[in-house]
């Protein structure tokens, strides 16, 4: 379905891959099962805009998995392969969405914006904030440019490096808990605040032409694990997941990357291995640092791992799973190669140029970007 207001000036694609935005009551509980145009169908459309609608699929956000990512951001660089297209919006559930924005940010090379949105309340729900969202990225869509990959949420605009879902359930589900929100939109206006940190975008992975998420195992793709230290924690967990063929493993440490010498250990043993380990913290908001020993970061570091900065465990398990990706896959790559790109991705940000502070409706230097 194409809806347009005003002409059609500027022209957005919608991919709908379903989540609460699109879930209706199944009898015990909500599914996603609405169609993008149905979706669409609930929001009003920003003046100006055309809005063409790719349904690519429609799970439960808690169900997505690297060839749903794989699939979508193969559909991402089909659809900016088109000159006439000046913006995509995802729909998109939120128990994962700060994963999948991240994984593509690292591989957006476009000017042209990518935004995330979704809902807390279901659709068709008379309080719902699906529409409203929906209509926010629209906004945001058609009036920025050259600001890599975007979520836009309850009336603000937060970039994809860093943010994550803080709320279980209410309206303003997602922050940056180290930095603060990229812009905010409402009232036919798009501000934009401070400008993106970004590493150098990675080129389409090879694996990304033939993933298929209804054909499990389509193509191999690599196993990164999450595991988490605690008191009592020893080395159990994170030697089952290299004994269970993991490519790489996050660490999900406490304090500023602290765990125990027993597991500093481990860590060494999985280096050793070819396992890629990155290391990030329990503790919602901060970088991480070399400060203790004993099994605390220093060790850590020395046994191979490398260190997150701000990002927290779902988004560094991006970073690595990117990482291997890129590298060809599981199994493929010089370890010294991909511990250096994966350093590369955690710690080697560089500025988006020029970011876009819009007045308006619309951005004139972002039409004059694209003119």
């Amino acid at each position: 379905m194409k809806r347009t207001n005003d002409g059609g000036a500027r022209r957005i694609v919608v991919i709908s891959t379903g989540g609460t935005i699109a879930s209706r009551w199944q009898g015990t509980g909500y599914a996603a099962d609405a169609s993008g145009n149905d979706v669409l169908a609930t929001a009003p459309l920003p003046e100006g805009v055309t809005v063409e609608v790719v349904d690519l699929f429609n799970v439960n956000s808690s169900r997505m998995t690297a060839a749903h990512q794989l699939a979508l951001l193969r559909t991402v660089h089909e659809t900016l392969a088109d000159p006439g297209v000046d913006g995509i919006v995802i729909t998109h559930g939120t128990d994962t969405l700060e994963e999948t924005a991240f994984f593509l940010d690292l591989h957006h090379t476009d000017a042209r914006p990518v935004v995330l949105t979704g809902a807390q309340r279901p659709f068709g729900t008379g309080d719902g904030d699906g529409p409203g969202n929906l209509y926010d990225a629209l906004q945001v869509a058609s009036s920025v440019s050259d600001l890599g990959v975007l979520v836009v949420f309850d009336g603000r605009v937060h970039a994809a490096r860093g943010t994550v879902k803080t709320q279980t359930l209410a309206a303003d589900a997602f922050s940056d808990p180290s930095a603060e929100r990229l812009g905010r939109v409402g009232f036919s206006r798009v501000d934009i605040e401070r400008q993106p940190e970004r590493p150098a975008p990675l080129p389409l992975p090879a694996a990304a032409e033939k993933a298929d998420p209804e054909v499990p195992g389509a193509v191999p793709l690599p196993r990164v694990a999450i595991v988490t230290h605690h008191s009592d924690g020893d080395p159990f967990l994170l030697n089952a997941a290299v004994g269970a063929g993991a490519d790489g493993i996050v660490l999900v440490a406490t304090g500023a990357g602290n765990a125990t010498p027993e597991i500093a250990a481990a860590v060494a043993d999985a280096v050793a291995q070819g396992v890629l380990v990155a290391v990030t913290t329990r503790v919602p908001a901060g970088p991480l640092a070399e400060i203790y020993t004993g099994g605390g970061a220093v060790d850590l570091v020395a046994a191979g791992a490398l260190l997150t900065g701000t990002l927290r465990a779902a988004q560094a398990r991006i970073a690595v799973l990117a990482t291997l990706l890129a590298e060809g896959g599981s199994g493929a790559g010089d370890p010294a190669h991909s511990t250096a790109l994966l350093r590369r991705l955690l710690d080697g940000p560089v500025r988006a140029e020029p970011a876009l502070a819009t007045g308006g409706s619309r951005s004139a230097s972002a039409v004059a970007a694209r003119a």
